[in-house]
Formats: C-alpha cells, structure tokens, sequence
C-alpha cells in the first residue's frame, strides 16, 4: 500500500467516522478544535479528495477485489 493510499484511506476513514458521528450525535469532530472556517473548509476539501482517490484507485490496490476481477497484483 502506497503512502498516498494510506493517507487517502485515513482521511476517508476520519470523514466516514464524522459522518457517523452528526448523524449520531450532531457532534462535529472537524469543528471541535476551534479551527477558522478556511482551515475546516480545507480539511473537507481533503476528505473529499482522498474519497475519490480511494474510489478510482482502490480496484488497483486492493487484493480481494483483483482476485474476483482475475488479474493479478501490480508491482
């Protein structure tokens, strides 16, 4: 797993969790630290990004879904 990858998953991962968590709770993780708008604006910004990293790149990188399309893992 690239670092890109890595980083991408968390950051997709921190988005789904606070999802969740408005959904859930109205609590809003990215806001809690008193960040100025921009800086939240950019964080989602990133988590939407890293979402359609995963999306496209995901198939290439993930090893259950080359074995059910048949092809095997890029070096």
């Amino acid at each position: 797993m690239t670092k890109l990858h890595m980083v991408a998953f968390l950051l997709t991962a921190i988005g789904a969790i606070n999802w969740g968590l408005i959904g859930l709770f109205g609590f809003n993780l990215v806001t809690v630290f008193g960040l100025s708008m921009g800086v939240v604006d950019l964080i989602y910004i990133l988590i939407g990004l890293s979402g359609l990293y995963i999306l496209f790149a995901h198939p290439k990188d993930c090893m259950v879904c080359m074995k059910l399309m048949g092809k095997k893992k890029r070096k």
